[in-house]
């Protein structure tokens, strides 16, 4: 991350035009994109923070992290992750993970109504705060498939931001996370 902790966001391939007044409004993407790193700081994982923003006509819809379900013990308060512990490779084995994903939780937490047609934009950091590749895992790619949101925006490692209308090419996409 950047000096201020938000990171260097690249606007190359943002929507909206750049703004030209004193104010320096940022584009919508950078906005929403803003908001998902705000999100991550709440996750409950030791490994990496996750957050997810749902948006429909510029309109947040909802709001995940990546942490234990509802009721379960959160991995920072037991001080236990299970992946870190058998030395599990990061995208591996998520079955060993108690964490359900940001994405996931963006999904679950917002009415079904208003995610055909939305945008879902991921922010992702490791646990010493440096970017993480934000693209949706596989499990995640299809929930978001399934919940009909047409357009992904990420943030990669480098800070740059990725935007996917077609769901299928992020299976064509090389990396992953955990």
């Amino acid at each position: 991350m950047g000096n201020n902790g938000r990171g260097n966001i690249k606007t190359g391939s943002t929507s909206g035009s750049k703004s030209t007044n004193q104010y320096n409004r940022p584009p919508w993407d950078e906005y929403f994109l803003e908001i998902a790193r705000v999100v991550s700081s709440r996750s409950t994982c030791l490994r990496r923070r996750y957050g997810a923003v749902i948006v429909k006509d510029n309109v947040i819809v909802s709001t995940g992290y990546n942490g234990s379900p509802r009721g379960a013990v959160n991995c920072i308060d037991s001080g236990i992750c299970k992946r870190k512990e058998l030395n599990v490779p990061p995208g591996e084995r998520y079955e060993l993970c108690v964490a359900v994903h940001a994405e996931q939780n963006a999904i679950v937490n917002g009415p079904p109504e208003r995610m055909k047609g939305s945008t879902i934009y991921v922010a992702g950091f490791e646990a010493d705060g440096t970017l993480a590749d934000a693209r949706p895992c596989l499990l995640c790619r299809r929930m978001i498939q399934n919940a009909q949101i047409s357009r992904v925006v990420y943030l990669n490692k480098s800070g740059e931001i990725i935007i996917v209308r077609d769901i299928s090419e992020l299976d064509q996409m090389e990396g992953t996370k955990s």
